[in-house]
C-alpha cells in the first residue's frame, strides 16, 4: 500500500468514526428540543385526508414515528411496532407514524405489511418537525416517546431495537 493510499484510508476511518460517534451521541441522550405538550399540538392529514390532530391520543403511551417508503431501517421495524400495538393497545400504547413521503406510497407500504396504527402524512415539511423535537441530523427513522403526562422521555436516531422498545413498554405501560 502507498503512503498516500494509507493516508487516504486513515483519513477515511476518521470520518467515519467521527460521524459514528455524532450519531452515538444522538442515539443516546435526549437531545433538546420542544416538549410533548407543543408535539401533541400538532395537526396532520391522514392517509385518506383528514385532519387528526395528536391530541387526541394524550393520557397514552404515545410513540410517533418518523419515516418513509424509501427507508430501509424504517421498512425493517415497522413490523415491531405492529407487533407491539397489538399486544400493548389495550393497555394504552398508541403509535403513531409521521411518513416523510408520497400519500400513495404510505398507503401501499401501510397495507403491505398491515399498519394497524395511524399514519400521519406529513411530506418533507416533517423533517423541520423531527428537527425541533431534536434530530438535528434530519434522519430517519427518528421515534420520540411522549408519557401519559405528556412528557418526551426519550428521542432515538435509528431503528429501535426490540429490546430497546421493550424497555421503554416496561417502564411506562
Amino acid at each position: 500500500m502507498t503512503r498516500s493510499a494509507r493516508r487516504a484510508l486513515l483519513i477515511a476511518i476518521g470520518v467515519i468514526a467521527g460521524a459514528a460517534g455524532i450519531v452515538a451521541a444522538m442515539h443516546f441522550r435526549a437531545a433538546p428540543g420542544v416538549g410533548g405538550d407543543a408535539l401533541l399540538a400538532v395537526t396532520l392529514p391522514d392517509a385518506a385526508g383528514a385532519q387528526q390532530s395528536l391530541d387526541q391520543w394524550r393520557g397514552k403511551l404515545l410513540v410517533v414515528n418518523f419515516w418513509a417508503t424509501w427507508c430501509a431501517p424504517c421498512r425493517e421495524e415497522m413490523p415491531l411496532f405492529v407487533k407491539a400495538q397489538n399486544e400493548h393497545g389495550a393497555k394504552g400504547l398508541q403509535f403513531v407514524g409521521i411518513a416523510v413521503d408520497d400519500v400513495d406510497k404510505v398507503r401501499g407500504f401501510a397495507s403491505e405489511i398491515g399498519v394497524n396504527y395511524p399514519t400521519l402524512i406529513g411530506g418533507y415539511g416533517a423533517m423541520e418537525l423531527s428537527k425541533s423535537l431534536g434530530n438535528s441530523l434530519m434522519a430517519l427513522p427518528f421515534t420520540v416517546v411522549v408519557d401519559r403526562n405528556g412528557k418526551i422521555v426519550l428521542r432515538h436516531l435509528g431503528p429501535i431495537k426490540p429490546d430497546q422498545l421493550d424497555a421503554v413498554l416496561k417502564g411506562s405501560l
